[in-house]
């Protein structure tokens, strides 16, 4: 007890003997003592990015096309060329001299609006037998509007036999965060990155709904029998974690681990890498504010809420990433890369025992807003710039 919260009784102290008084300040100075020095329960804080100056990276960067609308997601043939979407709701061909097709026929209609639209492409991990090109979007329909993945056969003039294999539910009304990276597990099942669409951001922590969450389903959009909630009454079946914001860069690594990198408020951006079953916080807890300034859940930390493994603030704006395994950049081997909408460039990772142990930032010079980025089959990057007049950008050493 300090000497403040004794009763005040001043007579009384006036009258004790000296060696009564000295015995109560001495105890009260060691209470004291004992407060400072106790342990107080502070949750261990994320590792915040030191914000490193992008450095000049020594590298021949050339176009190989140009005059995109918004291009989204991008993958590679296996006869060299690349198939890329185009927010708007196009999907090209772009040939190995750099021609862009005309668009393609057999793409769904999506809800082309805010950054909504076609979004990510991916290749079924059978493609060279059965031609499936999978893609995200953001899908019209009743109650307004959400994310939902597509697949169809690739023929001569485009999709074939296109149907929807998975729908977002509910569908809610605003035309922001839509998250829509696809990434093939080992196993052949498919991760959907999944935004809370802004407006219903209360929804990331309703396991009865897909806002806000990862979800992991077979390559015919059912749900793998060994995924987390299953079973689970009022639980959505098909998720695989949950509390996220707005993740739109993801990647498996060397031991087909997923690892994501998604947005945050105003501060925040986080990179995770997401357990089953495992709830990431947003919007209760977070590293980030909101626009207004205004603080958003109850900080940084609660019980049974897992943290980011590193976050940034100011933020990185991530899109696209993938784990670098070329040999063109050696001392890249292992390394995640991220695409960076703001302030742009490229942002290198190293990461060692799950932690971040190196980032370092490139590309600043172009003046441009990443939004994916891939390593072809010789080594190279290929990058995706989010613009009215989208480049795709190669990246290489300069000795090739």
């Amino acid at each position: 007890m300090s000497p403040s919260s004794l009763p005040h009784r001043p007579s009384r102290a006036r009258s004790l003997p000296a060696p009564t008084l000295l015995t109560l300040i001495a105890v009260a100075t060691l209470a004291l003592a004992s407060i400072a020095v106790a342990p107080i329960a502070v949750a261990q804080e994320a590792p915040r990015s030191p914000t490193p100056k992008p450095l000049r990276l020594n590298a021949r960067v050339t176009d190989v096309a140009r005059g995109l609308d918004h291009p989204w997601g991008l993958e590679f043939l296996p006869d060299g060329r690349m198939i890329v979407t185009e927010r708007p709701g196009r999907l090209r061909l772009i040939g190995r001299d750099g021609k862009v097709s005309e668009p393609l026929s057999g793409v769904p209609e999506v809800y082309a609006r805010g950054q909504g639209g076609l979004l990510d492409v991916e290749l079924s991990p059978g493609f060279v037998q059965d031609r499936l090109v999978y893609l995200s979007f953001a899908e019209p329909g009743e109650g307004g509007a959400g994310t939902a993945v597509a697949r169809g056969r690739l023929g001569e003039r485009g999709l074939e036999g296109t149907q929807v294999i998975w729908r977002q539910v509910p569908k809610v009304t605003g035309p922001n965060h839509w998250g829509s990276r696809l990434v093939f597990r080992p196993d052949g099942t498919l991760f959907v990155t999944l935004g809370e669409r802004y407006l219903h951001l209360d929804r990331a922590q309703d396991l009865s709904t897909t806002l806000g969450k990862i979800v992991r389903i077979n390559a015919d959009g059912t749900v793998p029998r060994d995924n987390p909630f299953v079973g689970r009454e009022g639980v959505r079946p098909e998720i695989w974690s949950y509390g996220h914001r707005n993740i739109q860069a993801a990647a498996l690594d060397a031991r087909g681990q997923l690892w994501t990198v998604e947005h945050g408020p105003r501060g925040g951006d986080e990179l995770n890498n997401p357990q089953p079953g495992k709830n990431y916080g947003w919007p209760i807890i977070t590293y980030g504010l909101d626009y207004s300034g205004a603080r958003i859940g109850v900080g940084t930390s609660q019980p049974g809420m897992e943290q980011p493994l590193y976050y940034w603030d100011p933020v990185i704006a991530p899109s696209g990433a993938t784990f670098y395994t070329g040999d063109g950049f050696p001392d890249w081997k292992g390394d995640l890369l991220v695409g960076s909408l703001t302030p742009g460039g490229l942002v290198r990772l190293r990461l060692e025992n799950g932690r971040v142990v190196l980032e370092e930032r490139y590309l600043a010079e172009l003046g441009e807003r990443i939004r994916d980025v891939r390593q072809a089959p010789d080594g190279a990057l290929y990058l995706l710039t989010d613009s009215s007049r989208g480049r795709v950008i190669r990246v290489e050493p300069p000795s090739r």
